[in-house]
């Protein structure tokens, strides 16, 4: 899953330590299984019961690791059977799923946010839980700050994803970008029947541009967890934060092109971050 479908993950999680390497595997397809619902195609009531159905089999992990379970409630599920195991090999904070579960859940009943303090409960949700899981695998010093960077680095990599699909998401009814923010830039983000923003285009690019500083602060404050990581947790982390950053700087750059199509970088720049992130350079 993390080779088919982490398309910028994966370049970080290649740099791990093999047993890393399989934990790190077996969180980011337990949370992406968790994030294909809340986007899947089906009907909201039954996406709201595959979220709780993966609630229960949260319990259900975490029952076999208390010893209250036996494995074999695990039904052979290989995704639980690898979150059992790493998280019985690392101290990982399963309970950060169920508020990625949360965030899921206000998608799917069509949340939206009229201040960037409601924005950021969300990002926290989808986002910053998954980097208080990664901690859990990657081991720091100072815990407790650690959390808190790996927080805010989660929120910057969320508020990226925000822009990187603004159309995506608008054209399927969800606006993440707060009210307050469209107001003072002038914008509505609808659509024509042809799917373009009718907004005029300087006022798209002066909202993007917004949105973009505040992501780069966000970036330069979770940026700080990287000294207190070891050097292949760091490198790791510098990849994935890397190939997001550079994601960003492209919208900024330019805002049209982003509107219109879903900005990604090709293969070979996200190679180079990764070995600049090994060497110590992305940083």
């Amino acid at each position: 899953m993390v080779r088919e479908e982490a398309r910028n993950f994966s370049y970080g999680i290649r740099l791990m330590p093999a047993p890393k390497r399989r934990a790190m595997s077996a969180v980011y397809a337990f949370a992406r299984g968790i994030d294909d619902v809340g986007d899947g195609p089906e009907p909201a009531c039954v996406r709201l019961d595959l979220l709780d159905r993966s609630r229960r089999r949260l319990a259900t992990v975490q029952d076999v690791l208390r010893r209250r379970a036996d494995v074999a409630a695990l039904e052979g599920h290989p995704v639980l059977t690898a979150l059992a195991d790493a998280a019985g090999r690392y101290p990982i904070p399963l309970d950060a799923f169920d508020e990625l579960i949360d965030g899921c859940e206000a998608d799917v009943r069509g949340a939206d946010y009229a201040t960037f303090d409601d924005l950021l409960r969300y990002c926290q949700r989808v986002a910053g839980t998954v980097g208080r899981l990664s901690l859990g695998v990657f081991g720091s010093d100072g815990r407790q700050r650690a959390e808190g960077l790996a927080d805010s680095l989660g929120v910057a990599l969320q508020l990226t994803n925000i822009l990187r699909d603004l159309r995506e998401d608008r054209m399927a009814g969800r606006v993440y970008i707060p009210a307050e923010d469209l107001e003072r830039f002038g914008c509505t983000l609808e659509l024509d029947e042809s799917g373009m923003f009718i907004d005029p285009p300087w006022r798209l690019n002066e909202l993007i541009g917004f949105q973009a500083e505040r992501a780069r602060a966000w970036y330069a404050e979770g940026l700080r967890l990287l000294p207190l990581l070891d050097r292949r947790s760091a490198a790791c982390t510098a990849a994935m934060a890397g190939i997001y950053r550079r994601l960003l700087e492209n919208i900024a750059a330019r805002p049209s092109a982003a509107l219109n199509t879903r900005a990604s970088l090709p293969t070979w720049q996200k190679a180079v971050v990764a070995a600049r992130a090994l060497s110590g350079v992305e940083r």
